[in-house]
């Protein structure tokens, strides 16, 4: 593949979608050359149950993704999401070095050091740090705006949201991807990959919460001044809806999941009970958003309020739902897309995916979107140590 062209495929439980995308030099967005997509096999909540059928799926939308860009795929950025993936909140303190009291990169190293030793077991023991993010510092108890590198004090803290995974399914994910004859350059958590293309700066440095509707899962990713502070995965979906709808009105899942898309069916339906049964449902999900919210203090505290994605916000009247039982304000997703007319790209359900790509445009020179990636590790796996940035 040419240096300007980078490709990510998101892995979702229901759909594996494949995206790739030119950085022309006279452009300031990438344009999308392509994209494939395929149906999921051998996922279960995000997670590989079986790397032959996941493997043959992701070749599959590969393959599609090549016919429509005329490149050959080989290196691919990749997320990470279901149900193993967690942010946990850390504090650490350290204490400065030099006898000058001035702060220099070997203290900001030893405080986050220090504060990845924190880590509560369940947090560590059999997981993968993917993400280490900076949400405050403090000198001597008092707040610091940016890094404090060259400031002076006694003492320095730092609070860090740490993204994780379970390791066996990274293991796997990445053993599946290179299954199917691609090699991965780096990993980057589904909600973050997201934020990239669906949040904009105003929004971050306001509070807002990305909730990704996934089949099986729904993940959100809350931001605030600028960068994530939270991050949750909850074990429930958009097809916990379809269910619902296939036992409450007792017609097939085919003809549920079309009367919860708004596509219509030829089966005859109470249109009341249509509604209660997709706004109890979709109030499940939001009360479980709403619950983490309280619990990191931010309950109705969000300014830009819930950003809503993924393949389930599609259904009808979601947003409205949302604004009433968040008591914020709500939006569907949406995202500019530059490139081909071949590509049927319509909502936002590609935002990973796209995210991915110009994450694969941060790689080496300073990025042009502002995210600054340390240098990738053995197991080619994002370590951040500075502001996330839009």
């Amino acid at each position: 593949m040419a240096r300007n062209v980078a490709v990510g495929i998101d892995i979702g439980t229901y759909q594996i979608k494949v995206m790739v995308a030119e950085f022309p030099k006279d452009k300031n967005a990438p344009r999308i050359l392509g994209t494939g997509f395929a149906e999921s096999k051998g996922m279960r909540h995000g997670y590989i149950i079986n790397t032959e059928e996941a493997a043959r799926a992701i070749k599959s939308a590969v393959k599609q993704a090549e016919k429509i860009s005329g490149i050959e795929i080989r290196r691919a950025f990749i997320s990470v999401g279901g149900i193993g993936l967690m942010g946990v909140t850390c504090q650490a303190s350290t204490i400065i070095t030099r006898a000058d009291s001035e702060i220099t990169e070997f203290d900001i190293k030893k405080v986050h050091e220090v504060v990845e030793s924190e880590l509560p077991p369940s947090a560590a023991l059999n997981r993968k740090i993917l993400h280490a993010i900076p949400i405050a510092y403090k000198i001597d108890g008092k707040p610091v705006l940016g890094r404090p590198q060259g400031m002076k004090g006694t003492k320095l803290e730092v609070k860090t949201l740490f993204v994780t995974c379970l390791e066996q399914h990274l293991n796997d994910l990445i053993a599946a991807v290179g299954e199917a004859g691609i090699e991965v350059e780096d990993v980057m958590a589904s909600p973050l990959a997201a934020s990239i293309v669906t949040l904009s700066k105003t929004q971050k440095i306001a509070g807002c919460v990305l909730a990704n509707i996934g089949a099986e899962t729904v993940s959100i990713a809350v931001f605030e001044n600028n960068i994530p502070i939270s991050l949750e995965v909850f074990p429930i979906g958009s097809t916990n809806i379809t269910h619902d709808i296939a036992l409450g009105l007792k017609i097939p899942l085919e003809d549920a999941e079309r009367i919860k898309m708004g596509y219509g069916s030829d089966v005859s339906y109470s249109k009341k009970k249509l509604e209660e049964i997709i706004i109890a449902r979709l109030s499940d999900i939001f009360e479980l958003i709403d619950a983490h919210l309280a619990k990191i203090n931010r309950s109705e505290l969000l300014p830009a309020g819930i950003v809503i994605t993924g393949g389930g916000s599609g259904i009808t009247a979601i947003d409205e739902v949302a604004k009433i039982s968040l008591k914020l304000p709500s939006k569907i997703a949406s995202i500019v897309f530059e490139g081909t007319s071949k590509v049927p790209i319509k909502d936002a359900t590609w935002a990973v995916a796209y995210g991915l790509c110009i994450l694969g445009f941060t790689q080496g020179d300073e990025p042009s979107v502002g995210i600054k990636i340390a240098h990738r590790t053995k197991n080619r796996i994002l370590a951040w140590v500075k502001q996330f940035l839009p």
